[in-house]
């Protein structure tokens, strides 16, 4: 395989890989709290002894979006929505700690405070939060994310947290990240400078038209790659039938 079959295959890797992360964008362009994926690419350049340099493209993973999505007012007052660089903490049925920007919230049947998955809501302290049967909707979330009753009666506070090292959690769906295995437990630190806006909840930070955009742009190098790949096998075929030919 000559150079440029690897140049061909190195464009189709990350063409490929630029697509699924497009994709999964764009599913999720309605997805409250969702922060959008970006590729990171790099170019390799190979030196060679003798003629020109060949340039290929590496996959150099992705980071995460982590700018502001829009506000949008439901009216609800079990919806938060986060300005600021904060996240929420949820904890599934087996404890697991997982982190988000989705602030619509209901009470289930024993008055836990969970998101619409069923996931627990946790307090600035990482503990599930539980509130009075009478308490029911008629409540007030300030700013800071405290919770209180019609009689101004402080009952919980929301926890928002300062993750730095969200751009190496895993993605697990929903907007959701859980810490990998080789981090540890998670370490719960206030996020001070984040607010929480009663009634409205985050939208996703996806812009559906660059999106699109982007789609296209990624279509027309696929299609590039896949016109060097044609026309090296193409090269290939005739000298392999010249040679078959008798002298």
């Amino acid at each position: 395989m000559d150079n440029s079959a690897y140049v061909a295959l190195s464009l189709s890797s990350v063409t490929r890989r630029s697509m699924e992360v497009v994709a999964n964008n764009l599913a999720n362009s309605n997805t409250a709290g969702f922060k959008g994926e970006r590729a990171m690419f790099e170019e390799y350049l190979h030196k060679q002894p003798e003629g020109e340099d060949v340039s290929f493209v590496l996959d150099k993973g992705s980071y995460l979006d982590t700018s502001q999505g829009m506000l949008q007012h439901t009216g609800n007052p079990l919806n938060v929505a986060i300005e600021g660089n904060g996240w929420m903490a949820y904890q599934d049925n087996n404890g697991v700690t997982m982190f988000g920007r989705d602030g619509r919230m209901t009470l289930d049947s024993q008055g836990n405070l969970v998101t619409l998955q069923g996931k627990q809501v946790l307090d600035a302290g990482g503990a599930p939060i539980a509130l009075p049967p009478e308490a029911g909707s008629d409540i007030t979330i300030s700013k800071d994310g405290m919770i209180s009753d019609a009689q101004g009666n402080n009952l919980a506070q929301l926890g928002v947290f300062d993750v730095p090292d969200i751009q190496g959690y895993q993605r697990i769906g929903g907007g959701m990240f859980t810490v990998p295995e080789e981090l540890g437990q998670p370490n719960l630190v206030p996020e001070m400078n984040t607010k929480l806006v009663q009634g409205f909840v985050e939208g996703s930070n996806v812009q559906p038209i660059v999106e699109l955009t982007r789609m296209m742009s990624i279509q027309k190098s696929y299609e590039r790659a896949s016109k060097l790949s044609e026309g090296h096998n193409e090269l290939r075929k005739n000298v392999i039938s010249r040679l078959g030919r008798p002298a």
